[in-house]
């Protein structure tokens, strides 16, 4: 049923480019059983050829997720605008982007925080974009690595975040993992050891669910 339709479809334009062709050509009959056997060959596969257009066409109009997801991805290995790092005797460095309006991280309770986080070289290696939604996390008690507790709750010379706040952080090995690798599944490990993190944090707002 398909069949008969394409082939109406793309027999018009067939004999629209054969007007255009204005220089004098030498005619040769053949058999009428060969012509036949040349346009149904010429057929089918102008038919073919147009169904692998209009599947290909399908494929594209169908895929507006991905495009969205690229688009998440896209954003979330997109630094924040660059700024002069601080360094604290502990050795961690940050400086502010965005300095904040809202209240302070409040020690001993979640707060949620977008955040990219890049090894020195600037890969990223982790990100809260890329799952479309801030990590939940206790900042303060030790649950987080000491970079992130000081970082982002103060201390130390480190001025805690407020909320709306934007803040580079650079935190050296002993902030971080340390000497052992981490993130590790099967024997590979996302973290090596000694590795020196980069992370842009956004301080979107206190967990609602505090008491």
């Amino acid at each position: 049923m398909v069949v008969p339709a394409l082939t109406v479809a793309t027999a018009k334009p067939h004999r629209l480019l054969q007007t255009f062709n204005s220089k004098p050509t030498s005619i040769t009959f053949k058999p009428t059983s060969n012509v036949s056997l040349e346009s149904t060959s010429s057929t089918k596969k102008r038919v073919f050829d147009l169904g692998i257009g209009l599947l290909a066409a399908s494929m594209v109009f169908t895929t507006p997720l991905e495009a969205n997801a690229t688009r998440i991805e896209y954003y979330a290995t997109v630094a924040e605008p660059s700024c002069e790092l601080k360094y604290v005797k502990s050795g961690l460095g940050y400086c502010d982007v965005a300095p904040g309006i809202g209240t302070e991280a409040p020690r001993g309770e979640l707060i949620d925080i977008h955040y990219t986080a890049r090894f020195a070289d600037g890969i990223v290696f982790d990100s809260s974009y890329k799952r479309a939604r801030p990590l939940t996390m206790r900042i303060g008690v030790g649950k987080v690595i000491k970079g992130l507790d000081q970082g982002i709750g103060g201390g130390e010379g480190v001025p805690p975040m407020l909320v709306g706040g934007k803040r580079k952080l650079q935190i050296p090995p002993h902030l971080a993992y340390g000497p052992e690798p981490a993130g590790c599944f099967s024997g590979d490990c996302n973290i090596p050891a000694n590795a020196t993190l980069l992370y842009d944090i956004s301080f979107v707002r206190v967990y609602v669910g505090n008491r």
